[in-house]
């Protein structure tokens, strides 16, 4: 009786060790096929996508983006505005870009405005207006329930010769408002066109 339960018992430790090895084998071999195959992953020439979030990533502007406005100013700050879109929820979003050609890393301290419920936005867009010429009004950036803006924060600063990309929204002007002046800090005016958001 004594015999015949350890011969089960070492057949049964035989198989689960032949099994474990041929998994192992298995696993070992996996992923190694023909490298055309694995097209659905990431090749390390593709760049990687930065996200606007923080807003203060720094970036070179996508060229396939028009541009709407752009000037120079504060001592060699470049202001590109590449969209400028109303939204469903009645708002208009502006996009673009800030490049620094100053001689030093650039942390967009008067950009921030001057209103005190402005002041917890410190390196941000948060001072840009949107000015509707024709309805003589002035639309201000849009802020959440505390106090902080609905734009880019340029966290870090933007270092010397680089460029950063930037969003503002702002509430929307009446439809019939198809151009508006986009300014901020000691920048001078964009004069840019609205369009319809998808």
């Amino acid at each position: 009786m004594d015999f015949r339960h350890t011969m089960k018992g070492r057949r049964a430790l035989s198989a689960v060790a032949v099994t474990a090895g041929l998994l192992l084998t298995v696993a070992g071999c996996g992923g190694g096929g023909d490298e055309g195959s694995d097209k659905g992953a990431s090749s390390p020439s593709a760049p990687a996508k930065s996200g606007s979030g923080n807003g203060g990533s720094e970036s070179k502007a996508p060229e396939s983006d028009a541009v709407l406005a752009e000037v120079k100013g504060e001592n060699g700050l470049t202001l590109t505005i590449t969209s400028a879109k109303r939204d469903q929820g009645g708002f208009v979003t502006v996009e673009g870009t800030v490049t620094n050609n100053t001689d030093n890393a650039w942390i967009a301290a008067n950009w921030r405005g001057d209103e005190r419920e402005l002041s917890k936005n410190g390196a941000s867009i948060a001072g840009a207006s949107l000015i509707d010429q024709k309805g003589k009004k002035k639309y201000l950036i849009l802020r959440d329930t505390s106090g902080r803006c609905l734009c880019t924060q340029f966290t870090g600063g933007v270092r010397q010769g680089a460029t950063a990309q930037w969003f503002a929204q702002f509430p929307a002007p009446p439809t019939d408002t198809t151009k508006v002046d986009f300014q901020v800090g000691a920048m001078p005016p964009a004069s840019i066109e609205l369009s319809e958001g998808e």
